[in-house]
C-alpha cells in the first residue's frame, strides 16, 4: 500500500486564519479543508479539459 505524501505549505497569517475559520465552519481540520479544496480544484480542472 502506498503511503500518503507530505506537503509542506507556507501561508501568511491572514490566509491561515481564514482557512481555519472555513475548516471549523465545515467541521473539518485545516488539513482536511486543504485536501477538500484541492480535490474541488482538480475536479473543476478536469471538467474544463474535457
Amino acid at each position: 500500500m502506498e503511503k500518503d505524501k507530505h506537503l509542506g505549505l507556507r501561508i501568511d497569517d491572514e490566509t491561515h486564519r481564514k482557512l481555519k475559520e472555513m475548516a471549523e465552519y465545515d467541521g473539518r481540520s485545516i488539513n482536511g479543508e486543504v485536501i477538500y479544496l484541492i480535490r474541488q480544484a482538480i475536479r473543476e480542472y478536469e471538467k474544463q479539459k474535457q
